[in-house]
């Protein structure tokens, strides 16, 4: 049986880790913050320390296997994590978030297993994970990252014309946001104008004058603007 002192060590020290992780993500605004990490961290440990426990009081008398439950933790995180991650036109977010709480799911089973040196080493590298390559991932990407704001008549296949342009060019498309463009009026055969705003990658770093000649060049489009 494991003493009340240590279960009580156990369920802090989890809930600490589980708070240091989600502090990271809250400071970012992500949906899974500070609370949702700490109850994730908190209740896979005291499930650990349940599996644990109950193992114990039928060693020897049954074939039990100590950890069913744990494995249930890290497949039902799935669900929280499922409704972590959000899709938005061409552009998928919260994957990070959903793996962030998959491993502080492992974080509270390992400290409720007794696996100190394991929970805080992985604690240690989440954290930098999380906050240290996020920046790198910014510094290295933000030379290739572009903006492209496009005025187009609203016509059928217009975007997937577009789309296709940019493959060509070996653009990746990462967000897409159209809408009404209510600076232009209306063409002469009464079609509406639309504004077509792109997040790319250019992962080639092809120059922003053949990106815009090469828009240009297709029907219906009145204007291109790079940033």
């Amino acid at each position: 049986m494991i003493p009340e002192w240590e279960l009580a060590l156990r369920l802090v020290l989890s809930a600490v880790l589980g708070g240091f992780i989600g502090y990271e993500r809250q400071s970012r605004r992500k949906s899974a913050g500070l609370r949702t990490n700490v109850l994730v961290c908190l209740g896979s440990c005291l499930i650990m320390i349940l599996s644990v426990e109950l193992y114990a009081g039928v060693e020897g008398k049954t074939n039990a296997d100590p950890a069913r439950l744990a494995a249930q933790v890290v497949s039902g995180i799935g669900f929280l994590g499922a409704g972590a991650i959000m899709k938005e036109g061409l552009t998928v977010t919260g994957l990070t978030t959903a793996a962030c709480l998959w491993v502080v799911a492992g974080v509270g089973l390992a400290v409720g297993g007794g696996y100190y040196v394991g929970a805080l080493l992985t604690t240690f590298l989440v954290f930098i994970t999380l906050g240290r390559l996020s920046r790198l991932d910014e510094w290295v990407m933000h030379e290739r990252n572009l903006s492209i704001v496009i005025h187009t008549i609203d016509k059928p296949g217009q975007l997937m014309h577009i789309s296709t342009c940019l493959e060509d060019l070996h653009l990746k498309v990462k967000g897409v946001k159209v809408k009404e463009d209510e600076d232009e009026a209306m063409d002469i055969t009464d079609n509406r104008n639309l504004c077509i705003e792109l997040e790319v990658y250019n992962r080639q770093s092809v120059k922003t004058v053949i990106i815009v000649s090469a828009l240009k060049r297709l029907e219906g489009i009145t204007s291109v603007d790079v940033v």
